[in-house]
């Protein structure tokens, strides 16, 4: 071990936490130096839309578990300003400067500039921090008018229904005729449209914003259908911007976020990897095309994988090729979505329920599945996800690929060809997975024997509506949380000897300690 070698994290989010994790449980005793724009310490980021403007978790309520083994330094409240990646070094507030001998880049992503929106009034908001998301509560607290949420995704849709179950009056103005369309497809889309609408959201879809107009009680917003909506308050939620204006000028490729290779290296440099949001690689199990990935677990894999490909080096290194996954949930239902549905260029139910609204939505790409999208349908979601891994092998990389989890990959279902209506969701009680999960297969109206683990794999189980929900909030252990769909992951542990490239000729990073076990 060389005590004074040091990598550096730049992002003190989900994934920069778990890649210094990772760092550690792979043997790794130097330096970890984790610089963060944020004051605060890492926090749960899919509650700011929910719980957190509720008023139902306060902040305290949202911190993530820090392993004790991470013995890192935290350099909170300090923005990198630049990278000069031949001198190592990362630049601070001040003319600082950070020398690094392996750099992990995860520095997320920024809300989305609306044009024409007057940002600097004080009843403008976006929602990004947990700062943000009290700026915004505070405001709907302070006071009685209608608020306004720009954008129709995800983030969107969660903030208008949060606002509408505290008793408020909120409208969604979307570009989109149809919420969620572009994610979750036209049919979950129209199910979660009229859920907001049957709750009295009021809403402009397919429109444009014209004119702003800001007055002493609120500011009137004028859309292209003739509608004015007048707002106390006006959350934008129209998507949001890789964080790498400090990153420019330093030789690195940045086209939508950070161009990275299939094994998470920055593309240009020798000792740099990049996670999270701010990533842009080739997923060789899709095509292999880069695009960023801004869902929560992948966030958590990735900077795992960043980590461990950092401490081996680019030639021992192997590819990051995730089945991504995303969950969000409005007035109680659960959508929970598997692949990268917007390759999908046609559409097929793979279940329903002839009861109820629960279904799945398949995303079909020239006859193979390449996206899955199911409502209120965990269960048979489960069932179903082997088929994102049998029909999208990953190509074009070195022969040592992450394997499918042994549940998952599991015998060959008797039926996997892509048809309508492949099954009907079993009926208990109306609910979806309510009722004994150990009986029967939801392709036979019944719901399948699952063991525990897998049960509990799901990104965001809900309790039984016959059942009340625990005291305890479900962020208070959230790094179980993040593994609950643990049993869709690759196996993780490395089959090489992790060994990193340093400054000016390839030098191993010490590394001490038995080879890391799978959590």
């Amino acid at each position: 071990m060389k005590n004074e070698e040091r990598i550096v994290i730049a992002g003190g989010g989900l994934a920069g936490l778990r890649s210094g994790e990772r760092l550690r449980e792979l043997g790794y005793q130097g330096e970890i130096v984790i610089v963060s724009a944020e004051r605060h310490l890492p926090y749960h980021r899919p509650a700011l839309s929910k719980e957190a403007i509720n008023g139902e978790l306060h902040a305290s309520d949202l911190r993530l578990t820090i392993s004790r083994e991470l013995n890192a330094v935290w350099r909170l409240g300090t923005a990198a300003t630049h990278l000069e990646p031949d001198r190592h070094v990362v630049g601070l507030p001040g003319g600082e400067e950070l020398k690094y001998d392996g750099l992990i880049i995860a520095t997320g992503v920024e809300p989305r500039h609306l044009a024409g929106a007057p940002r600097q009034d004080p009843r403008i908001h976006v929602l990004r921090t947990v700062d943000d998301a009290i700026g915004i509560k505070n405001a709907i607290n302070s006071t009685q008018g209608l608020v306004v949420v720009i954008g129709g995704g995800l983030i969107g849709c969660e903030m208008a229904a949060s606002v509408k179950m505290m008793g408020r009056d909120v409208a969604i103005v979307s570009r989109s005729s149809t919420l969620l369309g572009g994610a979750c497809g036209k049919q979950i889309g129209d199910t979660v449209t009229e859920a907001h609408r049957a709750r009295g959201v009021r809403m402009a879809m397919g429109v444009k914003i014209r004119h702003w107009v800001r007055q002493p009680g609120g500011v009137a917003i004028h859309l292209s259908d003739g509608q004015v909506f007048f707002a106390a308050v006006v959350v934008i939620a129209v998507g949001a911007s890789p964080s790498v204006a400090w990153l420019r000028g330093s030789g690195l490729v940045l086209e939508d976020g950070l161009l990275c290779d299939a094994t998470c290296h920055a593309v240009g440099a020798t000792d740099i990897v990049a996670a999270g949001d701010v990533a842009r690689w080739p997923n060789l199990r899709f095509g292999g095309q880069p695009r960023r990935v801004e869902h929560w677990l992948n966030a958590v894999e990735m900077g795992r994988a960043a980590a461990e490909n950092l401490l081996a080096g680019r030639e021992n290194s192997r590819p990051f090729t995730p089945v991504p996954r995303f969950w969000t949930e409005q007035y109680g239902m659960r959508i929970q979505g598997s692949g990268i549905p917007a390759l999908g260029k046609d559409t097929t139910t793979l279940a329903r329920s002839s009861k109820d609204h629960r279904t799945i939505t398949g995303f079909v790409n020239e006859g193979r599945l390449v996206g899955m999208v199911g409502l209120d349908a965990p269960t048979a979601m489960i069932k179903l996800s082997p088929e994102l891994w049998r029909q999208n092998k990953v190509v074009g990389g070195p022969e040592r690929q992450r394997r499918v989890p042994q549940h998952l990959a599991g015998p060959e279902p008797e039926a996997t060809r892509i048809a309508p209506a492949r099954g009907e969701l079993a009926d208990s009680g109306g609910a979806p997975g309510r009722g004994d999960p150990g009986r029967g297969d939801p392709g036979r109206g019944e719901e399948p024997r699952l063991p525990r683990q897998q049960q509990d794999s799901q990104p965001l189980p809900i309790p039984p509506r016959e059942q009340p929900r625990p005291e305890r909030s479900r962020y208070e252990e959230v790094r179980h949380e993040e593994t609950r769909y643990e049993g869709a992951r690759y196996d993780y542990t490395p089959q090489h000897a992790p060994v990193v490239r340093t400054r000016h000729q390839p030098r191993p990073l010490a590394r001490s300690g038995p080879r890391a076990r799978p959590r």
